[in-house]
């Protein structure tokens, strides 16, 4: 028996969010550590492929009434996503250290 596999897409503002964290990293730290982040929030997301329904609900949305979107983590960064059909659409790849509250409601909530 295989599992369901679901497509993994990342919207623009998601490609925009890993784009940031490694320059960011590899203008501050080392490019070494900016591919092993890179490395690590790629198989983040391709493992929600997999079950994504494990992830846990934002509280900043869950405290508005809102479970459509879950997350899953590499601390410190948090992966915002949304699973609709058979697709996980990751919506948000943020430093869960940031204030999360105004991020998610402007990217997701357009506010």
């Amino acid at each position: 028996m295989t599992e369901a596999r679901y497509a993994v897409l990342l919207t623009e503002g998601a490609e925009q969010d890993l784009e940031s964290i490694y320059d960011y990293i590899a203008e501050f730290d080392s490019l070494a550590n900016a591919d092993y982040v890179l490395d690590r929030l790629t198989e983040a997301a391709e493992g929600l492929a997999i079950f994504p329904e494990r992830g846990s609900y934002p509280k900043e949305l869950l405290a508005l009434g809102i479970k459509e979107y879950r997350q899953t983590f590499f601390k410190p960064y948090r992966m915002i996503y949304r699973v609709i059909d058979a697709r996980v659409y990751v919506h948000v790849i943020a430093d869960g250290r940031r204030d999360m509250q105004s991020l998610l409601a402007r990217r997701l909530l357009g506010a």
